[in-house]
This record gives C-alpha cells, sequence and structure tokens, in this order.
C-alpha cells in the first residue's frame, strides 16, 4: 500500500508556510489555474506563505482537464525555476499537473512520453528522486492527494491517458473542510460521482491475486493492483459516506457537515483505488472526455469544450456493472445495498442489475444528463469510443470481466440513454 501522508481538518492551510518551513524550502513553485486564483483556498494559502516568509513563484496557467500541451507548459515552468518544493491548490487538474511538473523537472533529460503508460508511451520506471509537493485539494473528487497517478488528454490520439507510480504521489495532502464551500453545485455533483465510480470500480476490480505474472523486481508492481483486503476497507467506507451525504452536499451548500464529509470521503476511496485501481468506467470515460464536441457543463467556467471528468465516469456505471456483476455478485449486491437498495429478497444472479437500476435512481434525483446522448454522442461515434477505450489497458485490465470490442461497443449503446 502505498499513499500520502494526510491532514484532516478546518483550517489546517494555515499551517502550509510552516511545513515548507520545516521542509527547509528556499523556492516553492505554487499551481492553481485561473478561476481559484481569485478564490478564498488560494487566498488562504498566499496568506500562510506571507506570514512564514516564504520564496514562492505561481503558476495559475492549469488548464481544467489538462492536456499533454498544458503538461508542458507547467513542466517548463518547473525546469526554468529550479524550485525545490511545489504546492498544487484545486481539483485534480491542478494537482496532477502539479506531479508532472515536478517529475520531468527532477529528470531534465527525459522525453515526455518516457513515463507516459503503455501502450501509448514508454511506462518506464521512475529512479529519480522528487522535491517534495504539498497537495491542497478543492474539490471532494479525484483524491488526486493521495494517489501516485496524473492523467492528461493526449490531443494526438484523441485519448485520455496518464502517468502512473508511486514516486510521484504528493508528501502531504492537505484535506480543509472550508475549501468546499466555494464549489458550485454541479461541481459537487461531478466530484461525488468520481468518488462513487472510484470506490464502486476498486471494490469490485479483479482481485490482486488473480493477476499474473508478478514482476520480476517489487520495482515494476503497478500502482493499480486489483481488488485487495487494503484497499476494500477504504472503498466500502467512502461508498458509506458518499450514500449518506452526496446528496446533501449537492442541494445544500451550507450543509458543511456534507461537504466535510465528502472532502474526507475523496481522500478515502483515492486510498482504495490509489492501490487497487479502477476498470471500465474509467477506461470507457477517457475517450467520452478526449473527444468531445460541443458540451459545456453549468456551473464550470471554461472556454473550450468539456466533459467533467466525473460526468464522464458515471454514465457509463450502470452498464458497466450490469456486465462485471457475473463475476462476484455479491459485492455488486453489497454495494446497491449501501446505496439504498433493498435487497432481502434479492436473487444472487440480479445483483447487477440490481446495482445498475439503484445507480440510475441516484443519478436521475440528482438530474444528470441522460446518457451519452445527452452529451452530444450518437451511435456513429461508437467505433470512435471503442477505439479510444482500447489502449487504456492499465484499467480495462483491472474490470473482473474481460471484454471484446463487441461488449465495449454494447455498453456504449446502453450509455446512450439512462432513464
Amino acid at each position: 500500500m502505498a499513499i500520502s501522508n494526510i491532514r484532516y481538518g478546518e483550517g489546517v492551510t494555515k499551517e502550509i508556510g510552516m511545513d515548507l518551513q520545516n521542509l527547509g524550502a528556499r523556492r516553492v513553485c505554487l499551481m492553481t489555474d485561473k478561476n481559484l486564483s481569485k478564490l478564498p483556498p488560494v487566498n488562504a494559502v498566499l496568506n500562510s506563505l506571507a506570514k512564514y516568509g516564504i520564496n514562492f513563484q505561481m503558476y495559475d496557467n492549469v488548464r481544467v482537464e489538462p492536456t499533454d500541451q498544458s503538461f508542458l507548459d507547467a513542466i517548463q515552468f518547473a525546469k526554468k525555476g529550479e524550485f525545490d518544493a511545489y504546492v498544487a491548490v484545486g481539483g485534480g487538474s491542478v494537482i496532477d499537473t502539479c506531479k508532472a511538473a515536478n517529475l520531468y523537472a527532477a529528470s531534465p533529460s527525459s522525453e515526455f512520453l518516457d513515463y507516459v503508460n503503455a501502450p501509448i508511451g514508454k511506462g518506464k520506471p521512475v529512479t529519480v528522486p522528487l522535491k517534495p509537493l504539498i497537495a491542497v485539494p478543492t474539490t471532494s473528487g479525484t483524491g488526486s492527494e493521495t494517489t501516485g497517478v496524473a492523467i492528461f488528454d493526449f490531443k494526438e490520439l484523441k485519448v485520455k491517458t496518464g502517468i502512473a507510480s508511486r514516486a510521484i504521489k504528493p508528501t502531504l495532502g492537505i484535506i480543509d473542510p472550508l475549501h468546499t464551500l466555494s464549489m458550485p453545485e454541479r461541481i459537487v455533483a461531478n466530484s461525488g460521482f468520481d468518488v462513487l465510480c472510484h470506490a464502486l470500480e476498486s471494490y469490485t476490480a479483479l482481485p490482486y491475486n488473480q493477476r499474473g505474472p508478478c514482476p520480476s523486481n517489487p520495482m515494476e508492481r503497478p500502482a493499480y493492483q486489483g481488488s485487495n483486503p487494503v484497499s476494500d476497507v477504504w472503498a466500502l467506507h467512502a461508498l458509506r459516506i458518499v450514500a449518506k451525504y452526496l446528496k446533501r452536499a449537492i442541494r445544500n451548500p451550507e450543509d458543511r457537515e456534507a461537504r466535510a464529509n465528502m472532502h474526507l470521503a475523496s481522500a478515502f476511496a483515492g486510498i482504495g483505488f490509489g492501490n487497487a485501481g479502477v476498470h471500465l468506467c474509467h477506461g470507457m470515460s477517457y475517450p467520452i472526455s478526449g473527444l468531445v464536441k460541443t458540451y459545456k457543463p453549468k456551473d464550470y467556467n471554461v472556454d473550450h469544450s468539456l466533459v467533467p471528468h466525473g460526468l464522464s465516469v458515471v454514465l457509463t456505471s450502470p452498464a458497466v456493472f450490469a456486465f462485471t456483476a457475473q463475476i462476484h455478485p455479491e459485492r455488486h449486491l453489497e454495494a446497491a445495498e449501501i446505496l439504498g437498495a433493498d435487497i432481502r429478497t434479492a436473487r444472487i444472479k440480479d445483483a447487477g442489475l440490481i446495482l445498475a437500476d439503484t445507480l440510475r435512481k441516484f443519478l436521475f434525483d440528482l438530474n444528470v444528463d441522460d446518457g451519452l446522448a445527452a452529451i452530444g454522442y450518437s451511435k456513429a461515434d461508437i467505433p470512435a469510443l471503442v477505439k479510444g477505450t482500447l489502449p487504456q489497458e492499465r484499467v480495462t485490465k483491472l474490470s473482473p470481466r474481460p471484454q471484446t470490442e463487441e461488449d465495449l461497443s454494447a455498453l456504449f449503446e446502453a450509455s446512450m440513454k439512462l432513464y
């Protein structure tokens, strides 16, 4: 198991200047995005850096849903700055960009594709020492503050891929629930769907001891290892918090208890999936995000079309879990019960349909777009969506049930309309 150190509590952000002082940091890179740079979370960090006299440079050009080019811009900034510590304030986009900047600044002679996951990149193991990175999440979704994963859009192939290595996980995640109070409703919803799928996918992933062959050297062991007894604890706990608090956090921005709990659930699910991995909802989500045409989500202040990551993941979840449930149906049934299904008279062979119906009801209650058709896709797009899923072997191979191209086509088709 590999996770970052975590510090949780209202107002803990004010300690960040002291943390950097304790690390002996002399030149700090502060990364965020344009929207956040004007909001309270970044202000809280700036106040702490000023109070403790920390010398820093700010990079606020992070792209929401980063691309290879936006990663390269941030990497360039990091190489020039010769920083000895990094602070990322934002959602997964900011934290992932900062991880990549730290990695390539520490390994200046590496080509960009050296560390990118195979088969798109070379997937080389990271052997260089990285600088300390403190992550301050402002959304309750990606769990990026706990994981060694950085995801981006590879424009040339129109697919999402990433870098996965324990070496890039943050040194410290500062989980301050005050930061979630500035999140608009749809961002809370889409972030929460990411937590939901992280928990469900890592709990139902292919078990760690059914994968093979074992790497010849522990250094080559993948970050995503399959469901395992330790990750299961975190995944189930995160799922229970989502069931209890997500709707409340979305519907009432003043509900501090709900927002604080979702902020924790995001980290808990991150600890689970950061070691177990995710599978088909995520594998299929990458082309859904990458091939976006004109969709612009409500509450997102962006100048480009985008399908928020959590939305791209959750839209296929009913179809995916109906498909995977024939393997480990009892886990699928347990998840449905946590999410509110009455399973007293349920038959084990109906586990997938029960979980799929439970998810549909959950999404319908939260006004989620009615499937892929509602965000601009049609049956004509299915071949391209399948083609974009095929390279995502890092996650699709963790599905408990292997899938053919025909299976993927059928899953995309079943996800065109949800209700």
